[in-house]
């Protein structure tokens, strides 16, 4: 069973930065799709960043607006997400989410865009870590 071990959330203050690791229990592999969801109780889902761990082609939410960037460490099946210029809207519940694509060429974007409106019904999800941006 996939466990995703997410950390490095927490109180920040707003244009501060903060990065936050997801190790995957399981090796990465040519078809996998890793990245990051946020959402608050009740509210919607929002796309933050997804990176294909083969190529390490990234894409982001439009949440991010620069700020953000995601990046990979194959060899310990581990991704991060480097955030700054952090502000209040970003507070959040973040999520790590793997996602096994049909092919090793899959856009992970689309992914990305699938879990946004399907949420956990798909791919594999930590537990979350929740961030919030004080002004």
């Amino acid at each position: 069973l996939e466990q995703l071990a997410e950390s490095g959330g927490g109180p920040v203050q707003a244009g501060g930065s903060l990065r936050l690791s997801c190790v995957s229990s399981r090796d990465f592999d040519d078809r996998t799709c890793m990245g990051w969801l946020r959402q608050d109780p009740g509210k919607g889902r929002d796309g933050v960043a997804f990176i294909r761990i083969n190529s390490g082609e990234r894409n982001y939410g439009g949440v991010t607006q620069g700020r953000f960037t995601i990046s990979r460490d194959n060899s310990n099946n581990t991704v991060y997400l480097q955030m700054s210029r952090l502000k209040p809207e970003d507070t959040s519940m973040y999520y790590c989410v793997r996602f096994q694509s049909g092919s090793a060429t899959s856009n992970c974007a689309a992914a990305m865009s699938v879990l946004e409106r399907v949420g956990k019904g798909l791919g594999e999800w930590g537990r979350g870590t929740q961030i919030t941006v004080s002004s």
